[in-house]
Formats: C-alpha cells, structure tokens, sequence
C-alpha cells in the first residue's frame, strides 16, 4: 500500500522531534495532529446563507421527495444516532436492504469526494444520488422539483434563497442540502481542546492511544484534521464481496477499494466497515490492525487506541427539526 512508506520517515521525524519535547513524552505526537477548523470550504457557487441553510434543513428532513413519502434524508442520517441510521446496510424505498452502510453527514463537509467508493465530488452532486435511487428514495429529479413546486411555502423558500426567475431546480434543491449540511460540523471534541492546549481534555490512557495511534501506522491513512487522506483503500471486510471504487473507475487496481472513512465521532457511527459488519468499535480496531497495519495489536494497545478514538467525539451541531409545510 503507498502509504506505508509514509510511516519510517513519519517516525524518523519523530526521533528527531524527541530532544526538543522531553518534559512531555507525547508532545512530538501531538504536534502531529490539526484541529477541525470551525467552518469548512465553501464553494463559490453556493455561498451560505441563513435562508438557503434553512431551507435545506427542510429538505433534509422532508419525506415526501420520496416516491411514496416515507424516506428522507434523516431517513438514514438521523441526527440523534450520529447521523447515520445505525443498522448494517441501509433501509430504503420498500423497506429494501441498500448495499451499503449508512456513512455519516458530520464533518462530510470537508471530504474531498462523497460515498463509500468517491462517485461524487462534492456533497451538491452527492444530494442528487439518493433521491434517484431505486433502492432509496426511487424518485426522478422532475418528479422532486414538482412536488417542491406544489407548495407555496417552498416557493417562496427557494425565492429568498435563490435570485432567478424560476428557482425551483434540482440544481438548486442539492445547493440548499448541501449548505445545510455544510453546517453539520462538530468541533471542540476532547482531543480538539487537548491539541489547543487543555491537557487536561485527554486522560492518560487516551494519550497514550494517540502515541500508538502514531506509531502502529494508523495516522498513515487516517491524517488531517478530518482523520482521513480521502484515499482508496482495499481491505479485506468481513462478509464483504463489494467491488467498491473499481464500480467507479474499472480499474483493477480499485478493486473492493474504499474511501478512508473520518474517525471523528467514530464512537457514535457504529456499525463499521462498508457493509456495516462489525459493531464494536475495538473488534474493528483489530481487524484494522490485522488487515491493513498487517500487526495483531495487543488488548492494551487495542484498549487505549479505543479510548484515543471516543476523544475524537465532538460538540454536535445544535438545531430544532424543522416545521414543514
């Protein structure tokens, strides 16, 4: 795997950082590490608004752009449950089995592509995907944008949200979803406040998780503020015969392949694994060790990169479920 050369020089690096950290034994690991930033990227051509973010949280959480009213996106990114839906493979139209687990909207934001296998570019192209989909909402873009059209309440949302003559679009329905869910950020976790200098944010125990965190290879792939490179990676999964990015690009080479999946709130999005196999969080952190560090890591270590991983749990973003028309 490509990242693996990263790690000598990562830890060569960490040698020579040790003489200027000696009082604190985990200082050189710490400084490896970014905070999130409070606001993520936002593209030129949907800028955010109030009116716009308000208007896509009605979207977000209004059923009847399904073709028979019972999915929306809350469906499977419920905000109580860490916005994802905490079953296996997610639940659609006709109570169908999706092929994949439900990934969360938090932090989504600031990922370099959308879905487990990267078919979407950014989170406006990756709103329009569900709602066409057989398996999820099973809806045609023509069919949403008419409904939408069908109340006056919406008109005049889309009007305030959008300076055009007629501003009902699909175009324009993913742009009000995407800012809102630009808002979907979680800053402040403990390990947030321990990297902005509150030692006391993280118990020892935690530290010494971050420490292995470094050291085993796992920052390898899971780097940046976000704890992920936006990469591809296959790993052998449990129960697992998806093709994941190679359905995308057809190149052998992307073969059961997967984006690296944020670690933030990692605690909170359980189950694991494309296929939502695996539900706790240290049989995961196994399997990881195994499959991609190649190591079999030992309970102790196994127990404090656990506990490193809940510090990575952060505030969640406050709102009130909307009223819709």
């Amino acid at each position: 795997m490509k990242k693996r050369a990263f790690i000598p020089v990562l830890l060569a690096g960490l040698v020579w950082m040790g003489s200027s950290h000696a009082a604190d034994p985990f200082e050189r690991y710490k400084a490896l590490f970014k905070p999130l930033p409070a606001i993520p990227p936002i593209p030129a051509n949907n800028t955010q608004t109030p009116a716009k973010v308000e208007l896509g949280k009605m979207l977000f959480f209004d059923a009847r752009l399904s073709s028979d009213g019972n999915i929306a996106c809350a469906t499977c990114h419920n905000p109580a449950l860490g916005y994802t839906d905490r079953v296996s493979r997610a639940i659609g139209h006709g109570a169908q089995r999706g092929p994949r687990n439900s990934p969360t909207v938090l932090n989504a934001a600031f990922l370099s592509s959308q879905f487990w296998d990267g078919r979407a570019p950014n989170l406006e192209t990756q709103a329009l995907g569900p709602l066409q989909a057989a398996v999820e909402h099973n809806t045609t873009l023509e069919k949403a944008v008419a409904t939408l059209k069908s109340f006056p309440e919406y008109q005049k949302r889309f009007s305030e949200s959008f300076a055009e003559k007629d501003p009902i679009t699909a175009e324009n329905l993913a742009k009000a979803i995407a800012a809102f869910e630009r808002t979907l950020i979680t800053p402040h976790s403990p390990f947030d406040r321990y990297l902005a200098g509150d030692e006391q944010a993280l118990s020892l125990q935690q530290k010494q998780g971050m420490k292995y965190f470094v050291e085993k290879g796992c920052v390898g792939c899971h780097s940046g503020p976000n704890f992920t490179d936006g990469q591809f990676h296959a790993i052998k999964v449990p129960g697992s015969t998806d093709e994941g990015r190679y359905l995308v690009t057809k190149k052998d080479s992307d073969k059961h392949a997967f984006r690296t999946q944020t670690l933030r709130n990692v605690a909170l999005t359980y189950p694991y694994f494309n296929n939502g196999s695996v539900w706790k969080l240290d049989e995961a952190v196994k399997i990881m060790g195994k499959e991609m560090l190649k190591t079999d890591l030992k309970p102790n270590e196994v127990d404090d990169l656990v506990a490193f991983l809940h510090s990575l749990t952060g505030e969640m973003p406050k709102f009130t479920i909307p009223a819709l028309p």
